[in-house]
């Protein structure tokens, strides 16, 4: 990794200096190390000697000095480095050898401890009693995403899906279904059990003595017989397969459904609870409205007035009836996730590839993580924290530090959204939350249709991706690119949008570029320019306006920077022919083809960069840190900003730096650069789960 270089070769020359003035041996230096926003002020900037002024017992400028010789002394980071400046009050400023950069980017690795290790990510997770609407996406593509960050920075990843078949959702969605006549069509059972559980809801408010036939039901539910039971698996195993399918349309996969109802009847949640009674903070209450409950007591500082009234529930392990709460089988869970139950499940195929367990099957080996990341919202934070504490009171102080609970902000509705499904919006809410209880969300599948239809009807061209790719990509990487704790106002119109920093903007540029290298290979012909440049002119072949957006819609940053018609790229100097006065035709062919420099083979670059070229260089030099510090800190929007930014710096290089114009070298290097930002574009796409499109 580049920065690690710079930030190893930073730290070897202050213990050089160290030891040259006499100083005893500094401790752990921390490298702090930034690009500046404008290139002026260098690649790469360190505020170092700033730091060890009072170690060095000299003034940060002339610390700066002795870093800044030694850097040079020592090759200036393998030669990576072209130039070093210092500037007040002590700021070391590198400028990079961007030729040199681009001979070594191939050997560039991740730091040793970035992956390796076993991380089990559970996400999704949607109670098995209804259809799933867009709150539930979110989860499922944040989960899937850092799946993918993950295995590219080389940690084993084993994906879970929770399937809570004891709670209380299943339990009135089985409930509705035995006392709620309901007509009507619908497509598909998870459609129907939709309306039937706000159907249940309203019959509890109506009749409050319904409400005990959840209780019951959830007793038969645990017991795991009786007909109760049986249509209870039924109904849960049924939906799960339309969940499970509904994902697959948006590229998600898991390894391993987690059913609940194993937990119980495998017997963990008894093993966890004979671990848990060994400890003093696990105690049956005798007295007061938790007389009879199982509970993990908190430390007296945490048992603040507003902390006990909100969160008592969640202290509640085995309630007074007996029915154990969700929180008490996931500690068994989370025992079993980290290999500390004596305890397996069978396992058999629900799905080609995908596994679930059950009383029956073969041993697979499943579980035993070094790390576990849950992706669920920010309302189960409490809950999560119990799993840790009881972690914790255990001994198994590693494995909780291991557990990461991935916080997400909750999708709600805009007002104009809410209306559209006939929600009332007179109270003039900024955002309207769902509730599966009153029925009210936008199901995935609505989604999905209504943006596919929307697409469809305005594309003129119906080749490329299809439009429901396209919508699913583009709903994808709404639900991505916004903070982790931000919550969502949904707005369809937004949705839809393909101008800014959406999923189709991205998927246009990297279509955009390989339209050029395409052309490039065809122009070649059997001098093997396979892979390199093309006419700057075919914009107009796979305009976004397609799908209906015209260039004054789109703002600076938008599409319709790549959506221009003919005559806007003139500038470029490319002519009707799609080759130019000094097309791929004269100069794209032979020595310089893609065939020779594109394995490995790197281009003459340019004496003096074009502004838009450094920029763009500069940008594709971050990926393995941008991709690092996401595995790190598990934010995959990290990623999208990362991506928006180099699709915004091609669009402008594209703009800037007519690729098929210029000198033989300067061509050369352009079509290298374009190669060189569709597969670092390619690869940001893959971990977005993104299709990396030829066409749109």
């Amino acid at each position: 990794m580049l920065s690690e270089l710079i930030q190893e070769s930073l730290k070897q020359s202050v213990h050089k200096i160290a030891l040259t003035l006499g100083v005893p041996a500094i401790a752990e230096v921390n490298v702090a190390l930034e690009q500046p926003a404008s290139a002026d002020h260098g690649d790469y900037s360190s505020n170092i000697a700033m730091q060890l002024a009072r170690p060095l017992r000299k003034a940060p400028l002339a610390i700066a000095g002795l870093i800044v010789a030694e850097l040079e002394a020592s090759g200036s980071v393998h030669g990576l480095v072209l130039r070093t400046e210092v500037a007040g009050p002590g700021f070391i400023n590198m400028y990079l050898d961007w030729q040199a950069w681009a001979r070594s980017k191939g050997s560039f690795t991740l730091p040793q401890h970035a992956g390796g290790s076993k991380v089990i990510v559970e996400h999704t997770s949607v109670n098995p009693n209804k259809s799933m609407h867009i709150g539930h996406l979110r989860n499922s593509c944040i989960g899937d995403a850092l799946v993918r960050v993950l295995r590219a920075t080389g940690h084993t990843v084993e994906v879970h899906n929770y399937v809570d078949d004891l709670g209380n959702q299943l339990a009135d969605t089985v409930a509705g279904l035995l006392n709620v006549p309901l007509a009507g069509a619908h497509v598909r059972f998870g459609d129907y059990c939709w309306d039937i559980y706000a159907e249940i809801n309203k019959t509890y408010a109506q009749q409050p003595e319904m409400v005990q036939k959840r209780t019951e039901i959830l007793h038969a539910l645990e017991e795991g017989h009786g007909n109760t039971a049986w249509i209870g698996n039924l109904v849960a195993g049924q939906i799960v397969k339309e969940h499970v399918e509904e994902m697959r349309g948006f590229g998600i996969d898991y390894d391993l459904l987690v059913w609940e109802s194993s937990i119980l009847k495998e017997g963990f949640w008894a093993s966890a609870f004979e671990l848990l009674s060994q400890t003093e903070i696990f105690v049956q209450e005798t007295e007061g409205k938790l007389a009879g409950c199982w509970i993990l007591k908190q430390p007296a500082e945490d048992a603040t007035p507003d902390t006990l009234e909100e969160h008592q529930k969640d202290k509640v392990l085995v309630r007074s009836n007996g029915i154990l709460t969700y929180t008490a089988k996931d500690i068994a869970y989370h025992l079993w996730k980290f290999g500390l139950l004596e305890k397996d499940f069978s396992y058999s195929e629900f799905q080609s590839g995908l596994w679930t367990t059950g009383l029956s099957g073969q041993a697979l080996p499943f579980g035993r993580a070094d790390q576990v990341v849950n992706v669920i919202d920010y309302r189960q934070e409490y809950p999560q924290l119990m799993v840790k504490q009881a972690l914790q009171a255990l001994g198994f102080g590693a494995q909780a530090d291991a557990l990461h609970h991935v916080s997400y902000g909750v999708v709600s509705l805009s007002p104009a959204s809410a209306a559209g499904l006939g929600i009332d919006t007179s109270s003039g809410k900024s955002s309207y939350a769902m509730s599966g209880r009153q029925g009210i969300g936008i199901k995935v599948t609505e989604l999905v249709r209504l943006m596919e239809d929307m697409i469809e009807s305005t594309r003129s061209d119906k080749n490329g991706l299809s439009s429901r790719l396209i919508a699913t990509a583009a709903i994808r990487y709404y639900l991505l690119r916004f903070n982790l704790g931000t919550e969502i106002v949904f707005d369809f119109k937004q949705a839809m949008e393909i101008s800014g920093n959406t999923g189709v903007y991205l998927m246009y540029a990297y279509a955009r570029a390989q339209r050029v290298l395409s052309k490039a290979a065809a122009a070649g012909g059997e001098s093997g320019v396979s892979g390199s440049g093309a006419s700057d002119s075919d914009v107009g072949e796979s305009d976004v306006g397609e799908f209906g957006a015209s260039d004054s819609d789109v703002g600076e940053s938008g599409v319709g920077e790549f959506g221009a018609s003919d005559s806007d790229v003139g500038g470029s100097g490319v002519d009707e022919s799609g080759v130019g006065e000094y097309g791929v035709g004269e100069y794209g062919v032979g020595e310089y083809s893609v065939g020779e420099y594109g394995v490995g083979g790197v281009p003459l670059f340019p004496a003096q960069l074009e502004a838009a070229e450094l920029a763009l260089l500069r940008q594709l030099s971050l990926w393995q840190d941008t991709l690092y510090t996401a595995s790190r800190e598990l934010t995959p929007n990290t990623i999208c900003n990362y991506a928006y930014s180099l699709a915004s710096l091609f669009s402008n290089f594209y703009s800037a730096c007519p690729i098929l114009k210029g000198g033989e070298a300067s061509i050369t290097f352009r079509l290298w650069l374009t190669r060189s930002f569709t597969d670092t574009l390619g690869e940001a796409l893959d971990v977005l789960g993104l299709p990396k499109p030829e066409r749109m």
